[in-house]
């Protein structure tokens, strides 16, 4: 039996007037039946187009991602591999990224992940097959994060196209995919984002009775606060006015003893059982929200990538909840949005290590940063904390995989000095255990509001009606540490946290509900970091279970928008009381449809 690949096939013929029809077969990598130890990225689909197979070893080559596909008539086949090396746009010795393409078990005789600095498809030149199945694997060379989009098998040696606005409807006919989305909903709510802020926002609409659409684009939920990323749960909850809001973020929240935790800490399986076991919500992984549509100043539907399939998706709904992070629904909906020119905070990407048994080797990495010991603060206890970022001026939507890459480099250069530099002598039996290939980002664009919270509103405890959200982290913003910026001025990757410590650390600020929707777009409320806020009160707003409680309040002020046909806006403007008794309920009422009667647990 073939594999799912084998749906992404398409047996074209392209005809001309002197030559036999040609045979082409495209296989997406995602699509792969088997993806061994190749990791599926989905976090740039923005800037490249696609999900692509990563093959993140740590140095050590991981096993092979397989696959069978149909072959239509045998030929001679020319092989076209979509990849890039990814060092090179730093002219940085090497090709820490190369991998084999293997066509029935035999390799091809070009290595890939060795040409071009910017995605491109690589021609691995010719391999005679005949027709029926034909078995296809990606062979790590490396273990350097080695990064494969599709591959092309075709007997004509015209290369594909690589222009992004012609690459995208090729790929769809190529795939043989269906001109329009398949429809989901209409749904009460539709969440993008499976944070902290879209756990809260879905979990709370689905308990006011909404019926709920959660879409994340990864495999697990958490965003930050998953195995993926392993930033530890900070911000206190349950306190305040409404001392309620929080009981569901406690109900999803990790309880890591530092950051990065363990993988076992985040409790990934546990966030997904608790969305699965809410009847009224839905739950989409893998699933990329890449358009959004719009009638007059109301989203009508959001569409959606599957990543692993390649289908799209159109979710229809009365509400939307922007949980992205980097408001992405808000921008495609054509909502004003701000983001800071200079002076963001950046990316981290986290890192640990433990001692062996036995001596453990580590292959030379002339490609990384090239670090001494007195370049970077020494892990002592044994993890890379928060403080390896970089990205601080950097394009955080555009360049997103420029800032995780110069991290990786950074975190394999400091483990090169450890292990085969000055560090050698005191580390013989040190391993890297995990370094996150998931980006942790801290701030990108945000969505204005009604109310834009400043710094000023919060440290002289300005009062707003609808404050409902304590924060009660300091307003803690990152900035490159000038002691490790000298060598790397261009784009440090140490940072160091500046706090203004006058939040309330006990009671907490209480953020207003107008800065959880658009002044735009009617139908659209947003939780996490894409708030309506300044910069700097991002400092203080953006720690996990604060934007959890953000998705608390959504989803009880979009019941009240359902059950009274209003807006976000018309909530506070008119039924504020109402929205007043529901934040002072437990996490755990529950109403079976938006006009039913609260049921306590």
């Amino acid at each position: 039996m073939l594999s799912r690949a084998t749906l992404f096939v398409l047996i074209g013929l392209l005809m001309t007037t002197s030559a036999a029809p040609a045979a082409t077969v495209l296989v997406e990598a995602e699509g792969f039946a088997d993806h061994g130890g190749w990791s599926l990225d989905t976090q740039f689909i923005r800037e490249m187009g696609s999900p692509y197979l990563m093959a993140h070893g740590l140095g050590k080559p991981v096993a092979d991602a397989t696959t069978s596909v149909a072959i239509p008539s045998p030929g001679t086949y020319r092989v076209f591999v979509r990849t890039k090396d990814w060092v090179a746009r730093w002219n940085a010795p090497g090709t820490p990224g190369r991998f084999q393409v293997l066509v029935n078990g035999t390799p091809l005789a070009e290595p890939f992940g060795t040409e071009s600095a910017s995605w491109a498809w690589h021609d691995g030149g010719t391999v005679e097959l005949p027709a029926g199945e034909a078995r296809l694997a990606l062979h790590d060379l490396t273990g350097f994060d080695g990064r494969c989009d599709c591959i092309l098998l075709t007997t004509d040696p015209t290369p594909p196209p690589d222009d992004a606005t012609v690459l995208a409807p090729w790929r769809r006919e190529a795939l043989g995919l269906p001109a329009e989305p398949e429809t989901k909903g209409p749904y009460d709510l539709v969440v993008i984002g499976g944070g902290y802020s879209g756990l809260g926002a879905a979990l709370s609409a689905a308990r006011m009775g909404l019926k709920v659409a959660l879409v994340q684009d990864r495999g697990v939920l958490g965003g930050n606060g998953s195995s993926e990323v392993r930033v530890w749960a900070q911000g206190l909850i349950q306190r305040g006015r409404y001392p309620r809001v929080g009981d569901i973020v406690e109900e999803f929240c990790d309880h890591a003893k530092k950051s990065p935790g363990t993988f076992e800490e985040f409790e990934d399986a546990k966030k997904e059982a608790i969305v699965r076991a809410e009847p009224n919500v839905d739950l989409f992984l893998h699933t990329h929200a890449f358009a959004v549509a719009r009638e007059a100043q109301r989203i009508t539907s959001v569409t959606c990538l599957t990543t692993k399939t390649s289908r799209e998706l159109r979710f229809t709904g009365r509400f939307f909840c922007d949980a992205t992070g980097h408001a992405t629904i808000g921008h495609l909906a054509g909502a004003e949005t701000v983001m800071e020119p200079k002076g963001r905070m950046g990316m981290s990407n986290m890192w640990a290590w433990a001692e062996a048994d036995a001596p453990q080797a580590f292959p030379d990495t002339p490609w990384a940063l090239q670090l001494t010991m007195d370049d970077f603060p020494y892990p002592r206890d044994h993890h890379g904390q928060w403080f390896w970022e970089s990205g601080f001026d950097k394009d955080p939507l555009g360049d997103a995989e420029g800032i995780r890459d110069w991290n990786l480099r950074a975190v394999f250069g400091a483990w090169n000095a450890i292990k085969n530099g000055a560090g050698k002598a005191d580390h013989d039996n040190a391993m890297l255990t995990w370094v996150a290939s998931i980006g942790g980002p801290r701030e990108s664009r945000r969505i204005l509001g009604d109310v834009v919270l400043t710094q000023d509103d919060i440290v002289t405890k300005r009062e707003f009606p609808d404050g409902c959200v304590p924060s009660t982290w300091s307003i803690d913003l990152h900035y490159p540490k000038k002691q490790y910026a000298t060598k790397y001025p261009d784009n440090p990757f140490i940072s160091i946290a500046v706090h203004d410590r006058r939040v309330d650390r006990a009671y907490g600020y209480p953020v207003p509900y107008r800065c959880f929707y658009s002044k735009d777009v009617e139908n659209l409320f947003m939780a996490g970091r894409c708030v309506s806020v300044t910069h700097e009160a991002l400092g203080t707003v953006r720690v996990m279970k604060t934007c959890g409680m953000m998705g608390e309040v959504v989803g009880k002020a979009a019941s009240v928008a359902v059950k009274r046909g209003t807006t976000p806006r018309g909530v506070y403007a008119n039924h504020w009381r109402e929205m007043d008794e529901l934040l002072s309920l437990p996490g755990g009422a529950r109403r079976t449809s938006v006009d039913a009667e609260i049921k306590l647990p």
